[in-house]
């Protein structure tokens, strides 16, 4: 009791100050108002920073050549890292930038309607209860006036009714009348002043009850309104705080993997990385020889005359002579790889066989799928003409044919790199029905395009030599041998010190040019 009439005696002296608890009121909604658009605008800071961190990593993400990207060295490979930390970094800046909108601007702007609606309800009752009083009291100075003037009327019907009794030439009738007007008056000032009082009692309970009952409760509703509206504004500077904070750990998280990257790092892993994957295998060319001109010397345009490889005349030959039919696909352009050396050389086959073995496989679903449409339609001819297929269906099957040829091919030169052994791939039965439906049927030069047929030519042994040193062929692809040991020359040197040879044993690889004397 004592508590809420401290309350009532504080509410009850400030009711002169209604436009002061008004401006404070209107301030601290537009206190929240300010601090809701600052948190908007900080949750669009950190959604543009977020775009930009992201666009700053896909500028410099690594989009190279193949080579280049399949470079394994620890160094570029942290770089990545530490760009996809970024990009993991700027997905957390642009999760604070939603968590501000959702859990601040939002409910925020959602209380602030609300505050201000009641705020401008609880004010209306104020205004009512204002125009009550004021309503009140006009009756009560009306009521006054009227009580003040019949009052007055009545003295003066007093003070004629003496008159008339004092004047000696009024009849009995006169002086009658005279007191009957005066009693009227003096009845009517009788209500008049009833009235009144009971105007001035309704004022004064009207007013006790606005000073001491409704404005402090309209006062204590306003009360309760500051303090939500406060309250609003320090948990939002909490929640402010509390959403930078719970993203924290994942940022920590993206810069110790940053640190991590950069700490895995060792400089001489990627030195070897590097020299392992340009590495050549080719052994330092011998020490010249003297050459003694006073012995009689055959030429060396003479010796090397006489052993030049009668295979790649006719290849050569052919090739020249060779006429390729208007209808038929020209024959795929052949990359030299002979001048490389042998570790690149079995690399770069590989890399052309994976390619020719991806386009196979490309044409080969590409049939399958022709086929089971051609199907289709044949169950069904409102769907589709079966004919109309045949063209592609053809034309997938030559490529087949023509794929299939390329890749035995570059295996054959695979296998001779020594980097693997030759694999098959028999034809599917979807592809046989092509080629016997098909009018053209791809022919045996089709199916070995690219002058397949001619390499095999080259396996021929071109001519005979002797080991001049010994060798001990422990890198990939060469061959040993021993000082004497005769040799079948299977390839001629191409300009990188190298000739591949076959032992009597079977064996084939490559030696230095420069270790053996043809015979």
């Amino acid at each position: 009791m004592d508590k809420n009439g401290d309350l009532v005696r504080k509410h009850t002296s400030l009711r002169d100050q209604h436009d002061a608890i008004e401006r404070h009121t209107q301030s601290g909604l537009d206190l929240l108002e300010r601090y809701m658009k600052f948190v908007k605008e900080r949750a669009e800071i950190e959604q543009n920073y977020s775009k930009q961190l992201r666009n700053l990593c896909k500028k410099y993400t690594r989009r190279g050549s193949k080579e280049d990207q399949d470079t394994k060295l620890v160094s570029q490979q942290g770089f990545q890292d530490v760009l996809g930390q970024l990009n993991d970094y700027a997905g957390q800046r642009e999760q604070l930038s939603e968590s501000l909108t959702v859990s601040i601007c939002v409910e925020l702007s959602r209380s602030l309607t609300e505050l201000r609606q009641e705020r401008k309800n609880h004010l209306a009752e104020i205004k009512k209860a204002q125009q009550n009083l004021e309503s009140s009291f006009k009756q009560l100075e009306s009521s006054k006036r009227r009580f003040e003037k019949e009052w007055k009327e009545a003295e003066k019907a007093n003070q004629q009714t003496e008159k008339v009794e004092q004047d000696a030439s009024a009849t009995k009738a006169d002086v009658d009348k005279a007191k009957q007007h005066a009693n009227v008056r003096i009845h009517f000032a009788d209500e008049c002043k009833n009235e009144y009082a009971s105007q001035l009692q309704k004022y004064n309970k009207e007013q006790n009850n606005y000073y001491y009952a409704d404005i402090p409760f309209v006062y204590k509703k306003l009360q309760d309104l500051e303090e939500r509206c406060v309250r609003m504004l320090a948990d939002g500077y909490v929640q402010f705080s509390d959403s930078e904070k719970k993203i924290l750990p994942n940022i920590n998280k993206c810069l110790d993997s940053i640190i991590s990257s950069g700490r895995r790092i060792d400089e001489k892993q990627d030195t070897l990385a590097l020299i392992e994957q340009y590495k050549s295998g080719a052994v330092p060319p011998a020490d010249v020889e003297f050459e003694d001109f006073s012995q009689a010397v055959k030429p060396a345009a003479a010796e090397n005359t006489a052993h030049l490889p009668k295979v790649r005349i006719k290849q050569l030959f052919l090739k020249k002579n060779k006429v390729t039919s208007p209808d038929k696909p020209m024959p795929c352009s052949q990359e030299d790889l002979s001048r490389l050396p042998p570790d690149q050389r079995r690399r770069r086959l590989q890399e052309k066989v994976e390619e020719v073995q991806k386009e196979l496989q490309k044409e080969l679903e590409q049939s399958e799928a022709l086929m089971k449409m051609k199907g289709v339609y044949e169950q069904n001819s409102q769907l589709g003409d079966p004919a109309s297929l045949q063209p592609q269906i053809t034309q997938t099957a030559h490529n087949i044919a023509r794929l299939r040829g390329e890749l035995k091919k570059q295996q054959v030169q695979l296998t001779e790199a020594g980097g693997g052994t030759i694999k098959y791939y028999p034809s599917s039965s979807e592809y046989i029905s092509v080629l016997s439906e098909s009018s053209v049927s791809p022919t045996d030069e089709e199916l070995y395009e690219c002058d397949f047929d001619e390499d095999f030519d080259s396996d021929m042994p071109i001519a005979q030599c002797r080991a001049l040193y010994d060798f001990d062929g422990s890198s990939e692809g060469s061959v040993s041998m021993s000082v004497g040991e005769q040799l079948s020359v299977m390839d001629q040197d191409q300009g990188d010190g190298w000739v591949r040879v076959q032992k009597s044993t079977g064996d084939v690889g490559y030696v230095p040019a420069s270790y053996i004397q043809i015979i």
